[in-house]
């Protein structure tokens, strides 16, 4: 993007914001985040380092937005919380306060996540569910990419915007099963009863007795001292 800045290519600038908001946030993080914003407690870490990152990432975005569309940057700079600068036209660089994850892992996951995604749309398709929380996954795959998704732990199931998702050896896979690129998987709607909080179907819906319609996570995070999260 800054390249294409720097040789007045602005339709390519165009084309990264453009890609950026739709796919990477739109499509992925934002989408991912969601949960936490609704569902965890108002000044948990959780939610309030979700809301961190994307203080940063406006801070980022209102300035690669600046040279081309520059009155909309300016209202959002003056919209911004914080200590600033008069003007963000006045600024005489770019944001550094971004850091790129470890591309490798976690595209995998990703990839792994657009071929469950496939499937999902497939049984909204055919009605067998409602939205993706209405599913479950399991995942058989090698030992590289068993470590690579296991150590999400359960935080996976956020990722998959799923009920549940599970890992298991590429050893263990069923007959019936779809194939992706190195990985095979399953997805069926979920028999656990659904959470009226977080629409996830879990086990333990009810198991608490002055809540008997939350998950346990949630009865934690309403009334107990909230559930951590460092993943997703």
């Amino acid at each position: 993007m800054l390249k294409g800045y720097e040789n007045y290519h602005f339709h390519v600038v165009y084309q990264k914001v453009h890609h950026f908001c739709a796919v990477d946030m739109g499509s992925l993080y934002l989408d991912i985040i969601k949960d936490r914003q609704y569902t965890c407690q108002t000044n948990s870490l959780a939610r309030r380092s979700a809301q961190t990152a994307l203080y940063h990432i406006v801070e980022a975005l209102v300035r690669w937005l600046a040279p081309i569309l520059s009155f909309t940057a300016e209202d959002i700079w003056r919209s911004m919380p914080g200590k600033r600068g008069e003007s963000v036209l006045l600024e005489s660089s770019w944001y550094d306060g971004l850091f790129p994850y470890p591309d490798e892992t976690w595209e995998k996951i990703f990839e792994v996540r657009e071929a469950v995604n496939k499937e999902l749309e497939k049984l909204r398709g055919s009605e067998a569910i409602g939205s993706s929380l209405d599913a479950e996954v399991d995942i058989y795959c090698d030992d590289a990419l068993y470590t690579q998704l296991t150590a999400l732990e359960d935080e996976l199931r956020f990722v998959f915007i799923s009920s549940y998702a599970r890992v298991h050896p590429a050893s263990a896979k069923p007959e019936q099963v779809v194939t992706g690129e190195g990985f095979w998987f399953q997805v069926k709607p979920s028999e656990h009863p659904k959470c009226v909080r977080c629409w996830h179907h879990r086990e333990d819906v009810g198991s608490h007795p002055e809540h008997p319609e939350l998950c346990g996570r949630c009865v934690d995070n309403v009334v107990g001292g909230g559930e951590q999260r460092r993943y997703a």
